[in-house]
C-alpha cells in the first residue's frame, strides 16, 4: 500500500486513510436511500432493488476505480440534480419516454463526454461558460431538489390548477403551493423532525449527519406508524439480483425517440458539476500544488467519472458523478487512493443492507435532499451580484429550474441572456469577450425552443 499509494510522499498512513474513506461514505452514503425517490416506482418507474443495486455497485466499483487509476480521495455516485432531471425526463413525456430509453441517453451522454475529455473540448468548454453562470447552475439545482424534497415529505401542499398536465412531477406556474399539516398528516410531522434533527446534526459538525439522520427519523417513525416493517420479515439479506436493471438500457429507443437534447443536458450539467468538485476537493487536498502533476491527475480523474457515467447507465442508474461529500474525507486526513477504495469497498458491502433500504420511508429521506439543497445553495455567496451584466443571467439560471421544473430551462435561460447582455454591454464601452462555443450554443438552445418544442 505504501508504495502503491505513496503515502509517505502525501503525508499520510493506512490508519488514516481508511478512517477517512469511512468519512466519505458516511456522508455519501445517503444516496443509497434517496436515489430511489428519484429512479424508484415512484419516480422514473425503476425496480425498487435495481436502483439500490445499481446505486451501490455502481458508485463503488467507480469510486475504486479512481482510487486505484488515478490516486485521489474523489468518491462517486449517482449524482443529485442529475437523477432529479432524469425522474422529469420519464414522468413529463407522458409514457412517450422509457426508462430504458432514458438510460440509453445517460449512457449516450457518457460517450459524449469521454470523447470531450480525450479531445480536450471538455477543458475548451469550461472556459467558454462564465463563472457566474457554473456556479448559479449548482445553485438552481439546489432550489430545484429543495422544492422536490418539500412536495415528497408533504411539508408543502401542491394542488393543480385545472387544465394543467398532472404528470409533471415539479411545482410549476399551473400549481399553488400550500403549507402541509404536520399535526393531522404524521408523514409530515416525521419529515419535520427529520429536517430539524439533520439540521441540529449539522449545526454540531457530526460526521454523517445526513445518513444518521436519515436512519434516526426512520426509527422514530415506527412508533408513528410510517415507517412500514413488513417487508422485513423473512427478508433475504444476501443480496438479491432479481429485479435488476443491469444492461436494460434502450440505445436505439433513446436516439429513435429524439433525445438529443436530453444527450447534450446530461453532458452539460456533469461537466461542470464534475469539475468543480474535483478541482474544489483536489485543491482542499493539496493535490494542485504541482501545476503540471495536478492538471494530469484531473485529466486521469476526469476519464475515470466519464466511463462511470456510461458504466452507471448500463448497470441501471442515472449520472454517477464525483461526489463534493468527497471533502469530509479530506478533512479527516485523505489525500490518496486508498480513501477512495475504502469508500468504493464499503457500498460494494452495502448491497447486505438492502432490506433495511427498502422500508425507509420518504418522509425521512425527503429532508435529506431540503438540506442538500442547502448547501448547493451556499454556493450563491460566490456570484457577482454588483455587476448586472453577471448577475441577470445568473438570477434567470437559478429561478427558471425550480420554477418551470426543468434544469435545462435554467441553463438555456441563463446562456441566452448573457450571450444578448454581451452584444449590449459594448455599447457602453465595456470589453466583453463570448467564446465561440457560447454563440453554438446559444444557437442550438433557439433552435430547441423555437422548433422542437419546449
Amino acid at each position: 500500500m505504501e508504495r502503491f499509494f505513496k503515502l509517505k510522499e502525501h503525508g499520510t498512513n493506512v490508519r488514516t486513510e481508511i478512517v477517512a474513506g469511512l468519512t466519505t461514505f458516511m456522508t455519501m452514503a445517503y444516496i443509497l436511500f434517496v436515489n430511489n425517490l428519484f429512479l424508484g416506482p415512484n419516480g422514473a418507474g425503476i425496480p425498487q432493488e435495481g436502483v439500490f443495486f445499481a446505486t451501490a455497485v455502481g458508485a463503488g466499483l467507480v469510486t475504486i476505480v479512481m482510487g486505484l487509476f488515478v490516486n485521489i480521495p474523489i468518491g462517486l455516485a449517482p449524482g443529485m440534480g442529475l437523477n432529479a432531471y432524469f425522474m422529469t425526463v420519464v414522468l413529463s413525456s407522458n409514457g412517450a419516454i422509457t426508462w430504458q430509453a432514458a438510460l440509453g441517453a445517460v449512457f449516450l451522454s457518457g460517450i459524449v463526454f469521454l470523447i470531450l475529455t480525450v479531445t480536450k473540448v471538455r477543458q475548451m468548454l469550461l472556459t467558454a461558460v462564465p463563472n457566474n453562470l457554473k456556479i448559479a447552475i449548482t445553485v438552481g439545482i439546489g432550489l430545484f431538489i429543495t422544492i422536490v424534497g418539500l412536495k415528497l415529505s408533504n411539508l408543502v401542499m401542491v394542488s393543480v390548477n385545472p387544465g394543467t398536465d398532472i404528470s409533471q412531477p415539479v411545482a410549476g406556474g399551473a400549481f399553488n403551493l400550500t403549507l402541509g399539516n404536520f399535526i393531522t398528516q404524521q408523514d409530515t410531522l416525521l419529515a419535520l423532525i427529520g429536517l430539524f434533527l439533520i439540521a441540529i446534526l449539522m449545526v454540531l459538525k457530526v460526521k454523517g449527519a445526513l445518513l444518521i439522520g436519515i436512519v434516526a427519523t426512520t426509527l422514530i417513525g415506527i412508533p408513528m406508524g410510517v415507517t412500514d416493517l413488513s417487508g422485513l420479515s423473512g427478508a433475504n439479506w444476501i443480496p438479491s439480483f432479481d429485479n435488476l436493471a443491469v444492461g436494460q438500457l434502450d440505445i436505439k429507443g433513446a436516439l429513435g425517440i429524439g433525445l438529443l437534447e436530453v444527450i447534450f443536458i446530461f453532458t452539460f450539467v456533469e461537466l461542470f458539476d464534475t469539475f468543480g468538485t474535483l478541482v474544489g476537493t483536489a485543491g482542499r487536498a493539496g493535490l494542485l500544488k504541482n501545476k503540471e502533476e495536478g492538471e494530469k491527475k484531473l485529466g486521469k480523474a476526469m476519464l475515470v467519472d466519464a466511463g462511470g457515467v456510461s458504466m452507471g447507465a448500463f448497470l441501471g442508474t442515472s449520472t454517477i458523478t464525483a461526489f463534493v461529500e468527497s471533502a469530509a474525507g479530506v478533512a479527516a486526513g485523505g489525500r490518496t487512493g486508498l480513501t477512495a477504495v475504502t469508500t468504493g469497498i464499503m457500498f460494494i458491502l452495502s448491497l447486505f443492507l438492502a432490506p433495511l433500504a427498502l422500508v425507509v420511508p420518504s418522509a425521512a429521506t425527503a429532508p435529506a435532499l431540503i438540506i442538500v439543497g442547502v448547501l448547493m445553495m451556499s454556493q450563491v455567496r460566490d456570484i457577482d451580484w454588483d455587476d448586472f451584466y453577471l448577475a441577470f443571467p445568473a438570477f434567470l439560471t437559478i429561478i427558471m429550474m425550480p420554477f418551470t421544473g426543468g434544469i435545462a430551462n435554467g441553463i438555456s435561460a441563463g446562456i441566452i441572456a448573457y450571450v444578448v447582455l454581451s452584444v449590449f454591454a459594448k455599447f457602453t464601452g465595456r470589453e466583453t469577450k463570448v467564446h465561440w462555443l457560447m454563440w453554438i450554443i446559444f444557437v442550438i438552445i433557439i433552435i430547441r425552443y423555437a422548433f422542437l418544442g419546449i
